[in-house]
């Protein structure tokens, strides 16, 4: 007798991809902050700590919006502007400019216009991110947050950089 092999179950062709956080629980502690007069946010679980801006020194032959690395105790982090990650106008850095150190594997510096504040948005708060259209990438939006009558962006800050961006930005750190 022949050993028949199991079949793999059908798979639909049209049907929509998935979010791109699916599987996820959205719910929860989000650290929101500023960039170009619009709201923000991040999971607070990523974010490591808050520091004022400082002086960051320059990596040769890097992409703009990586502003260099910064030796934050004896350690040193890549910094990126969110502002030109995201091609927004760039801005004078001032007592309100921040950097967000945030884990994505490794401790990155993200530099934004000012810290809000923390919101707890629970799940039914969080829609899913609109469809712009074929050529807007949305992949790193984890959802639009709705906190009262604001809506906030909220981030998946791991899918902020591609991983092309991310291998720059780490050979940029080892020098």
């Amino acid at each position: 007798m022949q050993a028949v092999a199991e079949q793999p179950p059908p798979v639909a062709v049209n049907e929509p991809a998935p979010p791109p956080a699916a599987g996820r629980e959205l719910g929860g502690k989000y650290l929101t902050f500023l960039l170009d007069d619009e709201e923000h946010g991040l999971e607070i679980l990523k974010v490591r700590e808050i520091i004022g801006i400082m002086d960051i020194t320059r990596v040769p032959q890097t992409p703009d919006f990586v502003r260099g690395v910064i030796n934050l105790r004896g350690k040193v982090i890549p910094v990126i502007d969110l502002r030109l990650k995201f091609g927004l106008q760039p801005a004078e850095y001032n007592d309100q400019t921040c950097i967000i150190v945030v884990d994505v594997g490794l401790l990155m510096g993200i530099i934004v216009d000012t810290v809000q504040e923390v919101h707890d948005i629970p799940a039914s708060n969080i829609e899913p991110p609109p469809q712009l259209g074929a050529h807007v990438d949305t992949s790193f939006i984890l959802g639009m947050g709705k906190v009262k009558d604001d809506v906030k962006i909220l981030l998946d800050i791991d899918k902020v950089l591609t991983g092309e961006e991310l291998v720059q930005v780490q050979a940029a750190v080892s020098g």
